[in-house]
């Protein structure tokens, strides 16, 4: 049994300590100030979540059902909360050192690809100068600055999973499967499954390069052995986020995500369609531009992130005295993508070394690197490559599930500085490498540096700087109007100096970098100078272009964010109304895409990436362009904000607004979810229910007759997941409820159980028998319970696979033996 002594263990605790060093210091003096970050999406978290934090303070209850927006949905994608949750959040916040956010974000990211450079069998100087290549990749910071924190976590928590994965195969199968699933455990619990989901691109093309290795060895007995230790991890992980996944996976059934029941001839937009699956100009939206990819190389490509010409400093040294009150109205971003936050750039050091690394690095390794690079970033043009792109939503499974497929560029962030460590490490092994492949040397500076060259020197060779729609736009214009040409050659001045400065900034740092690798292989350093240099240049290069996108400008002081959402006098005027339940339409905003509405009321729109399908197919047909009153009624939108003359939005009382619940007269009888969409066009929902004829035998005959002039029927208790009503008629009645229809919802009538029946496209009616009643409709899943207990016994086998792991004295492997097999 290997002992565990000091010597051993400082070395990494140093490791860590720089880690944690790095990490504090990008985020001063503002941490010390006690200043927290004013992310966008958070507060849109912040916002949407708001009715079901208040209901869980008052109560101690967790609601699976919020009614805060798109007049009601599940919860269960706005920061899900189940039991095993505690755990998992004591576990990852001592895996942090239980430091702030967001410092605590940059040192998991490192942290983790540290320990999967360990497992590769990268000395401990070299798994640092990665760690920092991988963690401060801009990508990383502009969605920190965005407040995309549950992505951020999943991309932190990949490398050490396919570090256990790389562990299992090297014959360490209990260590391998613990690692493995341990932080899928962590990664899945992050919930962005769009990320787990690029990154099995990697772990395919690392597990087929190690079958292959394997077959060739004839090894494949311990090839399937370890596989099979790794569906077991994979199953662990799986389990502990089975409430959360499970419940997602229900959910998604009924999202935009599963498509759409309307045909197109029946008007389905495009943001739905009849068969599984996102719609293909929804997915490919955010496209990177072919030209675009260069970003990784030099991050100003394409102008950085979407804002104001004017606010560029280097671009307003070029702008002339007659034009400059103009260059407010320009966006410093030229790309292909409707807007950015910020470009993906790895550094340009790292980039050589990749490239460098393409020529000397032997070995399944590299080529399974490559090849999942290569492949991520033609997909990642998406429109602009459609071949692949139309191959992989038709044919791939679940790719047509997710949106943004620029987003799929983490993977080459990932790859892009394994080769690169793996180039250096090679280096530091055959210090003559470089003289004896001085060919392959040059060719990958020329690749880099030269091309930077290129761009500084010619920039209009390789850069329109414009974007096509303003070419569509300005230039036959400007072909009629001499003044306005001068603009457009003014601007396009301005946008290349932004573009030549970094292509020079690009070839200075790997010119740097490639005088470091000369020395070094003249014997004019070691290797942990090298190392060290590389790393400062490295750190520099990424940190500075980081401070562009994340920045002092982006904290407040905490007290800001005690309000971060200031009332309106519209806001004033709608809480006077003391009624429990009501609904607002907010027409002051972009309605369907704007949650601030969710904060102080329950709204008909808001803001959510997997709303439900039907409720976006009534926005598409209903709510957007021309206004359905109709709708709007049936939904009790009591409370229209308007703008106002003043630029202050105004309340707007809505007396046709139809109530939490009503009794109808009639049955308009539907074949198909088209038509039952189109007859919102025709039927009054006061006096009529549209229903499909799936719902017949629900009715049991039952036909409504009239109603009852002195029925009655009032909502007298609501919690967005528990709402009791008391209704009173003469006679048998159907009432229509203005609370959207949902599976799990439970319906009782006097403490008996009824069914639910779908009416009006998305909302729930009753058959009420004659008489007094009380009827409640709760929401409190009974599955939630059942993958609560074996998430926690999944957990606990995880924990015993981890020490037992340790137990057994198995660390990071160092043995020729299974160093070979890397």
């Amino acid at each position: 049994m290997t002992k565990l002594n000091l010597k051993r263990i400082w070395p990494y605790l140093a490791c860590i300590l720089i880690f944690v060093g790095i990490s504090a210091a990008y985020f001063l003096p503002e941490i010390v100030e006690g200043k927290v970050l004013f992310q966008g999406d958070t507060q849109q978290g912040i916002a949407i979540g708001q009715e079901a934090k208040l209901f869980r303070e008052a109560t101690g209850e967790q609601t699976r059902w919020t009614g805060s927006l798109f007049s009601g949905m599940p919860t269960y994608q706005m920061s899900p909360y189940y039991g095993i949750r505690p755990v998992n959040g004591f576990l990852e916040r001592a895996y942090a050192l239980f430091m702030p956010s967001p410092v605590s974000l940059v040192f998991v990211m490192m942290l983790g690809f540290f320990i999967f450079l360990l497992v590769l069998g990268v000395r401990k100087d070299l798994a640092v100068l990665g760690a920092v290549m991988y963690a401060f990749s801009s990508y990383f910071f502009i969605i920190i600055e965005a407040g995309h924190i549950w992505k951020y976590l999943t991309l932190a928590y990949i490398p050490p999973t396919i570090a256990g994965i790389l562990l299992a195969y090297r014959g360490k199968y209990l260590a391998g499967c613990a690692l493995t699933a341990f932080f899928a455990a962590f990664q899945i619990a992050s919930n962005h499954v769009q990320m787990t989901y690029y990154f099995l691109f990697v772990i395919l093309a690392l597990v087929i390069g190690i079958f292959i290795d394997a077959y060739k060895k004839k090894q494949l007995r311990d090839f399937f052995k370890a596989s099979a230790f790794l569906v077991l991890a994979g199953v662990l992980a799986v389990a502990v986020n089975g409430a959360n996944l499970y419940h997602t996976y229900q959910y998604s059934k009924l999202t935009m995500r599963g498509g759409s029941e309307l045909s197109r001839t029946a008007g389905a937009s495009d943001s739905s369609q009849k068969n599984d699956g996102l719609e293909k100009e929804y997915i490919t939206q955010w496209s990177y531009g072919k030209a675009e990819t260069f970003s990784l190389l030099v991050p100003n490509m394409k102008g950085g992130a979407t804002g104001p010409l004017a606010k560029n400093e280097t671009a307003m040294k070029k702008a002339k005295p007659e034009y400059r009150e103009y260059f407010g109205q320009f966006n410093q971003y030229w790309g292909d993508q409707p807007f950015t936050s910020g470009p993906v750039y790895v550094g340009a050091f790292v980039i050589f070394l990749f490239v460098l690394g393409i020529f000397i690095v032997k070995g399944w390794l590299k080529w399974s690197l490559v090849i999942v690079t290569a492949l991520t970033i033609l997909l990642s043009w998406g429109k602009n490559f459609m071949v692949l792109t139309d191959f992989f939503i038709d044919y791939i499974p679940l790719y047509n599930k997710f949106r943004a497929v620029s987003s799929i560029l983490v993977v080459a962030e990932f790859c892009i500085p394994v080769l690169a460590i793996l180039a250096l490490k090679k280096i530091i092994e055959e210090p003559q490498i470089l003289k004896s492949r001085a060919k392959d040397f040059y060719i990958s500076l020329a690749l880099t540096s030269g091309l930077s060259l290129a761009f500084a020197l010619f920039p209009s060779l390789f850069n329109s700087f414009l974007s096509e729609q303003e070419a569509a736009n300005y230039l036959p214009q400007a072909a009629q109007q001499p003044q306005l040409m001068g603009l457009i050659d003014n601007l396009i001045d301005a946008r290349e100096s932004i573009f030549t400065a970094d292509a020079w900034r690009s070839f200075f740092i790997i010119a740097v970098g490639a005088v470091i690798l000369f020395l070094y292989s003249k014997g004019k350093m070691k290797a942990g100078l090298m190392v060290v240099l590389v790393g400062v240049l490295t750190l520099g290069d990424l940190w500075s272009v980081d401070k562009r996108y994340l920045n002092a400008s982006n904290f407040v002081p905490k007290r800001q964010l005690s309000n971060p959402f200031q009332m309106s006098p519209a806001d004033k005027e709608i809480l006077k109304d003391t009624d429990i339940h009501y609904r607002v339409l907010n027409l002051a905003v972009n309605t369907f895409n704007d949650p601030t509405t969710s904060y102080y009321h329950k709204s008909i729109g808001g803001y959510h990436a997997a709303k439900l399908q039907r409720y976006q197919d009534l926005i598409d047909r209903h709510m957007s362009g021309n206004l359905n009153p109709a709708v709007i009624n049936m939904l009790n939108g009591k409370y229209l904000i308007v703008p106002g003359e003043n630029g202050q939005p105004q309340a707007q009382l809505n007396p046709d607004a139809l109530g939490n619940a009503w009794f109808v007269k009639n049955i308009d009888w539907v074949n198909s979810p088209d038509e039952e969409i189109n007859a919102l066009n025709s039927v009054n929902p006061a006096t009529t229910a549209i229903i499909d004829k799936r719902f017949e035998k629900t009715l049991n005959g039952f036909t409504p007759n009239g109603t009852d002039s002195t029925a009655t029927i009032r909502l007298t208790k609501y919690e967005p997941n528990q709402l009791v009503y008391t209704a009173s008629a003469t006679k048998a009645e159907l009432a229509v409820f203005s609370e959207i229809y949902y599976p799990g919802w439970k319906a009782t009538i006097d403490g008996k159980e009824a069914e639910i029946i779908r009416t009006d496209y998305v909302l729930r009616a009753l058959v009420i028998p004659a008489g007094t009643h009380e009827i409640e409709f709760s929401f409190h899943p009974a599955s939630i319970a059942i993958t609560d207990t074996i998430s926690y016994i999944a957990m606990v086998l995880i924990l015993l696979a981890a020490i037992g792991a340790i137990l057994l004295g198995l660390g990071i492997c160092r043995c020729k033996k299974c160093c070979k097999k890397a």
